[in-house]
């Protein structure tokens, strides 16, 4: 049964992930907007919803030490892991935009994130939290990450149209919304399927809780965006693969965990100073790496770098 489980969950992944990726290509082209754009808004908030249920949930069961561990774990999997991976099969195209707005936003959202969890640490106040009060700030923070995305993708030289793909032959907006609708319950969907074979299958083979509940259920939860990106960026929309990425991190910090200490303030608990480092040095290596090569995208060797970054961090959790 768990092999079905692997095999349907992946087929899963795949449709869902081919159709949100044409779904959404679709949509930044009718709206006039950068695919970016739409990868870091719709696909980021969709591709985020298994996180964000396990911390919403945690955070309503009083599991706070899950809900910012379960964001932190997934922030670090789709830089070092996602990104890492996607780049080795094929480079990522960078733009302007993503160097000067969005890249900046990811460093600054993650150095606040630090700020407000360690403040006890920080500012010698005691115990390390996110209060409900810093849940608000983050929220409306997102409220305000996503209308300025909108309001200035528009003007974006990169959401212009394209004379070579006149609107007559990309889907009408209906069909691309329930492309987009069904791609993501298929990566949801999907994901949830394969985890379960995944963890079957480690315990049938002898592999600790530990390893499982470290490694395959923070990599579950981050199964869509990995699909997403892989498939975009094999179909040529580094737009869509490197905003999902991006714009999933910032939801998981300002949406989900906004959300969560909302519900009930989240206390740090086993999630340590190293971790929250590790965590912010994904938005600094993104920038190092676009920066430092100087190439306009993101290559092969900033891909295997990243994935060792990953590996030896991981190890690191297990020894």
């Amino acid at each position: 049964m768990f092999i079905v489980q692997l095999i349907l969950g992946a087929v899963l992944l795949s449709f869902g992930a081919n159709y949100l990726t044409d779904g959404a290509s679709a949509v930044a082209k009718r709206l006039h907007l950068s695919e970016f754009i739409i990868g870091a808004t719709i696909v980021a908030v969709g591709t985020s919803m298994p996180e964000l249920v396990v911390s919403v949930m945690s955070a309503i069961n009083g599991s706070s030490e899950v809900s910012i561990g379960n964001v932190v774990g997934s922030n670090v999997f789709n830089i070092y892991a996602i990104l890492g991976i996607t780049c080795l099969i094929t480079p990522l195209g960078v733009s302007r935009e993503n160097i000067r707005r969005d890249i900046p936003i990811h460093i600054g959202v993650a150095a606040l994130l630090c700020l407000l969890a360690l403040d006890g640490s920080i500012w010698g106040r005691g115990e390390n939290l996110l209060g409900r009060g810093d849940g608000i700030l983050l929220l409306v923070l997102y409220v305000g990450f996503l209308w300025m995305m909108i309001a200035g993708g528009r003007r974006s030289p990169e959401a212009q149209p394209s004379t070579n793909e006149p609107e007559e032959q990309l889907p009408s907006m209906w069909l691309s919304v329930v492309m987009i609708v069904g791609g993501l319950v298929g990566l949801v969907w999907g994901a949830d399927m394969f985890l379960d074979g995944a963890i079957t299958l480690a315990r049938r083979v002898g592999l600790s809780e530990a390893v499982i509940g470290i490694v395959l259920v923070a990599a579950g939860t981050s199964l869509p965006e990995f699909f997403a990106s892989f498939v975009s960026a094999i179909k040529g929309k580094s737009g869509i693969a490197l905003g999902n990425l991006v714009g999933s991190n910032i939801a998981n910090i300002l949406l989900i965990l906004g959300t969560s200490a909302t519900i009930a303030p989240l206390r740090l608990g086993n999630v340590t100073m190293v971790d929250m480092v590790m965590m912010f040095s994904t938005s600094v290596a993104l920038l190092a790496a676009v920066l430092l090569f100087g190439r306009g995208r993101i290559g092969r060797v900033e891909g295997a770098l990243f994935l060792a970054i990953y590996v030896v961090y991981t190890i690191s959790l297990l020894r």
